[in-house]
């Protein structure tokens, strides 16, 4: 194997592809030259197309990615002389559980307006499946980033076909790859190792029948705040083409590629780069087109008036370990929403509306905060933190807020129910069948949780070493969109 050199960016793989950067741009006139972009869409063939020995760029080691197994191989190719191979690592490998990155051009950048998919080789050691692949993310801008997920490898050669939702888009593309993989199995996962040859954009000509959709092909109907901000890449924005096969192939397409409208732009106005803005009182339907096909679903938003204002906290900093809230200052975290593929849907994180900083989570699963360091909370006595729904839920609120520290063995330490009816867990060391059964919630409203630490005797619960809490939808429940704030471990 014969390592490539590569660098390493902050980023997390699942964001990049479902969110796009705000951004102002003048309306070209019909006079409007492009600039004479190169347009080879080789990018890997026995070596790198166009682009420089340092093309790849790993994820974030800090935030687990590996970046010890990515290089080329002259022994194992589908054809001509070298290969791409990635050795993905284990999950409990000391420098990072999983393995991903993207190549991108370091030029100007290609025109790929003449090519119509993504296609390249690949076989594995084993079968396995690789959680990521695609193009269109650079690390910039993102705009017209393209993601296929949970791609099935054999340990023999096939071919792979990424089809591109509207080509007119990439006039000047830095984004040529991107991909993600994890180990096999449950905690700690295998590793194992797959290759990938003849990278290249194609004009295929045999690929038809689009079929764009958002928020899964259905009429949603929401309720949202006058001042809100959000992303339509939250809700579930795809395109669908027939290949030559006959397979139906699905990938998760970048706002930017999709034509937003608004039936009334002074409730809610959506820009080029699907960023809705919540401008006043009303109703307003959001639908959508990709290169002139009608995107199956729609999005409408009832804007009932301004975000009510969180709770202000009360208690002395020096009883609080604060995790989010304006009112302390908050220990350092790795991240308010760690994503863990294939299982978590959940989508948002930190947000401001009409000024104030809360946490807003759509598509709702399941969620982790994960602390930069563990918490020492021995001196803790409870838990405290403020949730609203937007609107009132026609079944009961069940939910589950988890403390954990993420060692080895994954142990539970305690678990606190938040509603719905007694509920008896499988015996696992440290799990508590805790129900909070006053927390009754109102549509708009904020509700105040504090929940008791229990003592070590009866969870498990090591005080010293907390980093990360999980907050999780549970049986029948049918929440979907929650916000949270003042997220703190305070003593009495």
């Amino acid at each position: 194997m014969k390592t490539i050199k590569y660098k390493y960016t902050k980023a997390t793989f699942l964001l990049l592809l479902l969110l796009s950067i705000t951004s102002c741009e003048r309306e070209l006139s019909d006079k409007a030259e492009f600039a004479n972009y190169g347009t080879t869409g080789d990018i890997f063939i026995d070596a790198p197309v166009g682009l420089t020995d340092q093309f790849f760029v790993s994820f974030d080691p800090a935030g687990g990615a590996n970046t010890e197994g990515f290089g080329t191989d002259e022994s194992v190719t589908y054809q001509g002389e070298s290969a791409i191979r990635i050795d993905v690592p284990a999950g409990d490998d000391v420098n990072g559980g999983y393995i991903g990155g993207i190549f991108v051009d370091r030029g100007v950048g290609r025109n790929l307006t003449g090519y119509d998919a993504l296609t390249f080789w690949a076989k594995g050691s084993t079968t396995a499946t690789v959680g990521l692949v695609g193009f269109g993310t650079d690390f910039i801008e993102d705009k017209y980033a393209v993601g296929l997920e949970n791609i099935k490898l054999s340990t023999d050669w096939r071919k792979y076909t990424i089809p591109i939702p509207d080509a007119s888009k990439l006039i000047q593309e830095k984004g040529m790859f991107i991909f993600s993989a994890g180990g096999i199995g449950t905690f700690p996962e295998m590793g194992y190792t797959f290759w990938m040859d003849e990278l290249k954009f194609e004009k295929l000509g045999n690929i038809g029948q689009p079929q764009p959709a958002m928020a899964s092909g259905e009429d949603r109907v929401e309720t949202k705040f006058l001042g809100d901000q959000f992303s339509m890449a939250d809700y579930s924005l795809r395109q669908t083409f027939n290949l030559a096969s006959g397979i139906n192939q699905t990938v998760i397409a970048a706002p930017s590629y999709f034509s937003f409208s608004s039936s009334d732009i002074e409730v809610a106005r959506v820009n080029e780069s699907g960023i809705v803005s919540l401008v006043g009182s009303g109703s307003a339907k959001i639908t959508a087109s990709i290169a002139g096909v009608s995107v199956a679903g729609s999005l409408t938003l009832n804007v009932a008036g301004g975000f009510p204002v969180a709770p202000a906290p009360t208690l002395a900093a020096s009883n609080v370990i604060s995790i989010f809230s304006d009112g302390y200052t908050d220990v350092a975290v790795n991240y308010y929403n760690g994503f863990w593929q294939p299982y978590q849907t959940t989508l948002g994180g930190e947000i401001t509306i009409d000024g104030q900083n809360v946490l807003n989570y759509t598509n709702f699963n399941f969620v982790g905060t994960q602390l930069t360091a563990p918490l020492d909370i021995s001196e803790m006595t409870h838990f405290s933190i403020d949730i609203l729904m937007p609107e009132v839920l026609a079944t009961d609120i069940d939910m589950l807020i988890v403390l954990k520290n993420e060692n080895a063995t994954e142990t539970t330490l305690q678990q606190q129910r938040i509603g719905g009816q007694t509920y008896q867990w499988s015996t696992q060391t440290g799990d508590i069948n805790d129900t909070e059964s006053n927390a009754t919630f109102e549509g708009g409203v904020w509700k105040t949780i504090k929940i008791p630490i229990r003592p070590t005797a009866e969870t498990g619960l090591d005080k010293t070493g907390v980093n990360l809490i999980i907050i999780e939808r549970i049986k029948s429940s049918n929440v979907t969109e929650l916000h949270i704030d003042n997220l703190y471990f305070y003593k009495e």
